[in-house]
């Protein structure tokens, strides 16, 4: 008996022995289903980068070569346009138009806090203030959302495995009552990566530190993949949609020219 590879799990293994009749061997589809945390791939792999424009489904199986996408369910908020930035709502609302050029994706929104605090500063000057008033803006929901559609598809049977790509460590619980309790595997994507850390550093001036991928996440997944964002070859960079593109009504979406 060949047996499938270890991340599908003994449903998949399952499925193969079921399908093997008469000495022939069949290799049996395994539906996937895509959770992304937009803001968690955001500021961990397009942050900083010319690959904003990324196509989830292509970045999917540049990740993982030969998935099956059954669904791709992305969530994020609406930001509200910076003095310093009057267009970013813009380009988020184009982005998404393009992302619904998919087939298989749905948006889901949570919401944005905006909010003026006082923060103490990392490199306080000698002598000088010790605290700065920022701007903190705050997305609200979508691990929330996140968590209850992994759990719902999964009751549902919806797919063979999940993925979700994010570092987000709360989300640690519902990943391990999938794998542990459903028994459906489910693995991570991982955009805040070694790539992450070295772009933070070019950026800032600041040394270079370590990434810090979640091992709360890490421990409870079947599986884990980073996904690379420096330099043309990586996944980011090979997951772009075409400049322009044609939605259902006809209409062109065009690339934001700044990204």
């Amino acid at each position: 008996m060949i047996d499938t590879p270890s991340i599908f799990g003994e449903r998949a293994r399952a499925a193969v022995r079921r399908l093997c009749f008469l000495g022939a061997f069949f290799i049996p589809t395994i539906q996937t289903n895509i959770y992304v945390d937009g803001f968690n791939l955001y500021y961990g792999a397009a942050k900083y980068t010319p690959y904003k424009w990324v196509n989830l489904a292509d970045l999917c199986l540049q990740v993982l070569p030969g998935l099956t996408i059954n669904r791709i369910r992305y969530f994020t908020a609406l930001v509200k346009p910076l003095p310093s930035d009057p267009n970013i709502r813009q380009r988020q609302e184009v982005y998404i138009r393009a992302l619904e050029t998919l087939p298989n994706l749905t948006v889901h929104y949570g919401h944005y806090l905006k909010s003026e605090v006082s923060m103490p500063l990392a490199l306080p000057p000698a002598g000088g203030p010790r605290f700065a008033d920022v701007i903190k803006m705050e997305e609200k929901g979508s691990d929330v959302n996140i968590a209850t559609y992994m759990l719902a598809d999964a009751f549902r049977k919806d797919c063979d495995q999940l993925i979700v790509i994010t570092n987000d460590s709360d989300l640690a619980e519902p990943v391990r009552i999938i794998n542990k309790e459903l028994h459906i595997p489910v693995g991570i994507f991982n955009p805040h990566t070694h790539d992450t850390a070295v772009r933070r550093s070019r950026v800032t001036g600041r040394p270079l530190r370590s990434a810090r991928p979640s091992i709360e996440l890490r421990k409870v997944a079947k599986f884990s993949r980073d996904i690379t964002s420096e330099g043309p070859r990586s996944h980011m960079a090979r997951s772009q949609f075409p400049s322009q593109l044609t939605d259902a009504g006809g209409r062109t979406i065009r690339k934001p020219t700044n990204w």
